[in-house]
């Protein structure tokens, strides 16, 4: 049985709908043809994630996300995705959205990652932006 499962580390957001939120996030992976097995979506600080960035990635730099497959083969999809809640509650700030709103984009975002989708150039980034948007306008809960 496939599983979504929230964890905090250091933090501890207040998650609404937590029923409704894996089950629309499970319905992102079935929409992009993904079949997942685990995703663990674990939220953190900013020094935590700061501390992943510089080990695994090689990147001195604060960002709200970091996607890790851990699948040994494509498909089925076994990931953690963390999230530094610091981040999105500044990027929420600076774009002006709720923070619920910033966090839903930050999640879908890592399940396009898992997807195959990529954000690496501007056009890729367009992309990616345009799909965050569609899936966080399906939203009803």
């Amino acid at each position: 049985m496939a599983t979504i499962s929230f964890n905090n580390q250091d933090v501890n957001p207040v998650l609404k709908s937590k029923s409704s939120l894996k089950a629309f996030l499970a319905s992102i992976f079935k929409e992009e043809g993904c079949e997942f097995k685990n995703v663990a979506y674990i939220f953190c600080s900013d020094a935590f994630l700061l501390t992943l960035n510089q080990k695994y990635l090689d990147h001195d730099t604060l960002t709200d996300i970091i996607t890790f497959s851990l699948s040994e083969t494509h498909l089925p999809i076994i990931s953690e995705i963390y999230i530094s809640v610091e981040r999105v509650l500044d990027n929420a700030k600076d774009l002006n959205v709720s923070f619920e709103n910033e966090l839903h984009r930050v999640m879908i975002h890592g399940i396009l990652h898992l997807c195959g989708h990529s954000d690496h150039t501007k056009e890729l980034k367009a992309q990616m932006r345009a799909l965050e948007d569609y899936y966080l306008a399906k939203i009803s809960f």
